[in-house]
């Protein structure tokens, strides 16, 4: 790890919008320009940009990648047509997550998996670990930009730039467009819970691709997002962040993520999740929303008639919705909804309720 945080390509032009740049996971990132609440319902109202370049990519390549890749992680790769994006995660033989990512299917023998920042180096090592047959790994995360354009007018924006794709892509399609000169990939996947998609640019090339976008989004209301609306999106959506809601402590059954694993295939961590579903779940991550006054955070006890029975893993004051809401784990039968519980919060406990997740949903597309 450097001793100084990395920058993006796009760091000079966050900070002449304004950008609050922190350390996050090693790089140097804009938490907010104007606010996480303005920016936050920016991207539930309108349009917002993200600048997600800190993400990883790694490459895998070769006549048995496609095999590879679905014995690597949870969800069925093999099945995916080529063009389409699928949302997995991958496990170590214990049935801990070492991470949940996107995987790209350029074709059979040649696959991009998108991982999350903090967790690159070690995916890289846990990938190449469980290499398999005639496959080619390559952390490629260096040759990548990556900008998020998310929200209920995301596609206007798109249409007036590239009107071809904005009328071919779907969610978790993906296609390859060429702009003057530059290979693009354009995926409909994100991290709000709005329609939207993720541009892959050359690294170079970042800031060229996000003010394309931004003028183009101006008369739409568009604006630049940072990483604590990106939080707080991601949230009412109930989309896990690693290192929070899931690691390699937990598992993808007790995290809700059953409908990633496809036990009618082998998978690092089959075993383990079969015999774990069988002996049944000990406790299950549930959402919850604030009855009293009180800010969730992560860490936080919770208790049911005076018994330790979880603990939040992630939580906030929704800005879509006005209320605290967040996720614990709880034990079972504690997580069920409209269970009541309570929250230690700054030594008072404070009532909460087992809540039916995502929290919000985006409107469907007319």
């Amino acid at each position: 790890m450097p001793d100084s945080p990395r920058r993006t390509a796009l760091f000079d032009t966050h900070v002449s919008a304004g950008g609050r740049m922190v350390d996050f996971a090693g790089w140097n990132m804009p938490v907010w320009f104007e606010g996480i609440g303005k920016e936050h319902l920016a991207v539930r109202e309108r349009v917002g940009m993200f600048d997600v370049s800190h993400m990883g990519q790694v490459l895998v390549r070769g006549p048995d990648a496609l095999r590879f890749v679905d014995y690597l992680v949870t969800n069925d790769v093999i099945g995916l047509p080529a063009g389409r994006a699928l949302y997995t995660p991958m496990c170590q033989p214990d049935g801990g997550i070492v991470d949940d990512l996107i995987v790209y299917k350029m074709a059979d023998n040649h696959l991009l998996l998108c991982v999350n920042a903090g967790t690159t180096p070690k995916d890289v090592a846990h990938i190449r670990k469980y290499a398999q047959g005639d496959v080619t790994i390559a952390d490629v995360s260096d040759d990548y930009s990556q900008i998020a354009v998310q929200g209920p007018r995301a596609y206007d924006v798109l249409a007036r730039v590239w009107p071809d794709v904005a009328s071919q892509l779907n969610p978790f399609d993906f296609i390859m467009k060429d702009h003057e000169g530059c290979t693009v990939m354009v995926a409909g996947t994100g991290y709000t819970g709005e329609r939207g998609y993720e541009l892959y640019v050359p690294w170079a090339s970042g800031p060229t691709f996000w003010n394309l976008f931004m003028e183009a989004g101006q008369q739409l209301g568009i604006a630049p997002i940072g990483l604590g609306a990106r939080d707080t999106l991601r949230l009412e959506a109930r989309f896990c962040l690693y290192g929070n809601d899931i690691d390699e402590t937990t598992n993808p059954l007790e995290a809700g993520l059953k409908w990633t694993v496809c036990f009618d295939r082998d998978f690092l961590g089959r075993e383990a999740l079969l015999a774990t579903q069988e002996k049944g779940l000990t406790r299950r991550l549930a959402g919850f929303k604030m009855v009293g006054k009180g800010l969730p955070k992560p860490h936080l006890d919770v208790y049911h008639a005076g018994q330790k029975v979880g603990q939040v893993t992630s939580g906030t004051r929704s800005p879509t919705l006005g209320v605290g809401l967040g996720l614990a784990y709880l034990d079972v039968p504690y997580h069920k909804r409209k269970t009541l519980i309570e929250i230690e919060i700054r030594g008072k406990m404070v009532a909460a309720k087992v809540v039916k997740t995502p929290f919000y949903k985006a409107a469907p597309v007319e």
